[in-house]
């Protein structure tokens, strides 16, 4: 557990111990947001936390924060994602590329933006497919947070950007963190969806078999939901339809994807 409490130090991230209940404790002050990680994600995740590569990445943050530059989303909410959606829990993965860098945007989960905030553009079309698939009216917030907790991970590849600079963290070693939390779950006996929406996801995550494969799990890939290539195979694609029939027929709860105002 030493690698946790190294990103506690200097507000980076974790709390330095995890009780078994899941609820952190830390010698800050209390007024600070506290980050969360259940232990389902922690006991596999220490090796990597405490390699190399994440000490470069925590070295990183830690300069580019001493420079004054703002890094989104807040420290406490880097790994909101695995907090929300426990290993043991996850029935579906959705994987994005790095945080929106817009002001008050992001929070830890990809595709999502905080209440209050416009959703953007690929968000919108994401609803629109909702829409079409399911007859789900979209809601008048961007937050979904409602997916998560019901074992849908919305993880992005890179988990910090600077504001206002798209891309900005990548290469710096979220991407091998990354990596692990997807084999972690490829791993899992049970059924799982992953849902690939681009190129950059589909990549990433080529090395998880699909049924039609002989695995266990189902793939669904298509075109990004963003307005450049939504058209080219996204909208039509029935993702939302497609993951409940597959955990359906192997006898898991069904997502409700209908996200409360």
């Amino acid at each position: 557990m030493r690698g946790f409490g190294q990103w506690v130090k200097h507000g980076i991230a974790y709390p330095a111990r995890i009780r078994k209940t899941g609820v952190m404790t830390t010698a800050e002050p209390a007024t600070r947001p506290q980050p969360k990680l259940d232990p389902s994600w922690a006991e596999p995740l220490s090796g990597m936390f405490a390699s190399p590569v994440m000490g470069n990445l925590r070295q990183f943050l830690l300069e580019e924060k001493a420079a004054g530059k703002r890094i989104f989303p807040k420290g406490s909410e880097y790994f909101r994602a695995l907090d929300l959606t426990p290993l043991d829990k996850v029935r579906v993965v959705i994987l994005g590329q790095d945080p929106y860098h817009g002001e008050g945007q992001a929070h830890g989960l990809c595709f999502s933006v905080q209440r209050g905030v416009r959703p953007p553009p690929s968000l919108v079309n994401i609803y629109k497919e909702m829409k079409s698939d399911l007859g789900i009216d979209p809601p008048r917030h961007g937050n979904l947070t409602h997916w998560a907790e019901q074992g849908v991970l919305l993880l992005n590849s890179v988990l910090t950007v600077e504001m206002g600079r798209a891309a900005s963290h990548q290469k710096r070693g979220w991407e091998q963190f990354t990596d692990e939390i997807i084999a972690l779950v490829a791993r899992q006996e049970r059924p799982i969806v992953f849902i690939l929406w681009g190129s950059y996801a589909q990549k990433k995550a080529a090395f998880v078999q699909d049924v039609s494969q002989g695995g266990r799990h189902l793939v669904i890939k298509s075109a990004h939901p963003s307005p450049l290539s939504a058209h080219n195979g996204f909208l039509g694609s029935r993702p939302f339809s497609r993951t409940n029939e597959f955990l359906k027929a192997h006898g898991e709860t069904q997502i409700d994807w209908r996200l409360p105002e």
